[in-house]
């Protein structure tokens, strides 16, 4: 296949003037960015939400800068033609910023991401403008902010009150202005999402946001239905059906094991006669 030129920050606020849709996923190791890359994705999300579907932890909360580099170093080593965000985890970015500034280069250096996301509106605006000043990309992330989900109070759809639209849009501007190159909209309403989208220059993603934004997000595992426990959500499609594909093999595999049906000589390698000879005597090795 030939190796295309990854996207940049400018290409995608070329795609938003010019109405293509921008295609984003979640991608947390090797084999799933290969088959992103490969299927021709725009950009690919580390998220902290491999918290939930990767480490079997019930929030984002407990994910660390390490766990971040580390999935993201496996990425990246598949998707080298494709544009990579990763997430700044939980308190990563809310203290100084000379805090913020080392966590983001060490998700740079050492993750080798393209970019940086940030959730939050006005509380982050000068940790977006401090990375951005220091020559690194920030995507931001409005409406339902997985970190702050105790403080929200569950996952509820954002901008249904004046109140909560009116923040999101002022959020919106701030992130804009403050230099983030696009912004995720996270269960919001489709109303909102489509006014915001036209308020900005930089691209709008959606995740539970409805069709009028500038580019759509899922989650892996949600989207190829990968995982045991995988709720259905309103705002999901799932494209394929892996879980249910891979627990069938391996039932299948287990049952071969235990009728002894697997390995066949099909799968088996075999020594010389003679040399079997030489080491098991007269009684050689049984082929059958």
């Amino acid at each position: 296949m030939e190796k295309r030129r990854a996207n940049t920050t400018t290409k995608f606020k070329k795609m938003k003037e010019s109405g293509i849709p921008i295609s984003m996923i979640t991608a947390y190791d090797y084999p799933s960015a290969l088959l992103a890359e490969e299927a021709g994705i725009d950009a690919i999300l580390v998220g902290d939400s491999l918290g939930n579907v990767v480490l079997g932890y019930e929030s984002t909360i407990p994910v660390t800068i390490e766990d971040m580099i580390y999935h993201t170093r496996s990425v990246v080593r598949a998707a080298t033609s494709t544009f990579v965000v990763t997430d700044l985890p939980f308190m990563t970015y809310h203290g100084s910023t000379d805090m913020t500034l080392r966590n983001a280069a060490r998700i740079m250096q050492e993750g080798l991401a393209t970019a940086v996301k940030m959730e939050g509106g006005l509380e982050i605006i000068e940790s977006v403008q401090a990375c951005t000043r220091a020559g690194i990309p920030v995507m931001g992330h409005i409406g339902l902010t997985p970190q702050s989900i105790h403080q929200i109070g569950g996952y509820k759809i954002q901008g249904k009150s004046s109140e909560q639209a009116n923040r999101l849009i002022e959020e919106a501007k701030g992130l804009e202005q403050a230099g983030a190159f696009a912004i995720v909209l996270e269960l919001v309403t489709e109303e909102l999402a489509a006014y915001i989208t036209e308020q900005l220059s930089i691209p709008t993603i959606g995740i539970g946001a409805g069709p009028r934004c500038d580019g759509q997000v899922l989650v892996f595992h949600d989207a190829m239905g990968y995982g045991s426990d995988i709720a259905p959500k309103k705002f999901v499609k799932a494209y394929a059906d892996i879980g249910n594909d891979i627990r069938s093999g391996l039932k299948q595999y287990v049952a071969e094991v235990k009728a002894r049906s697997f390995p066949t000589q099909e799968q088996a390698f075999h020594m010389d006669d003679v040399l079997a000879a030489g080491l098991y005597g007269n009684q050689g090795i049984n082929k059958k």
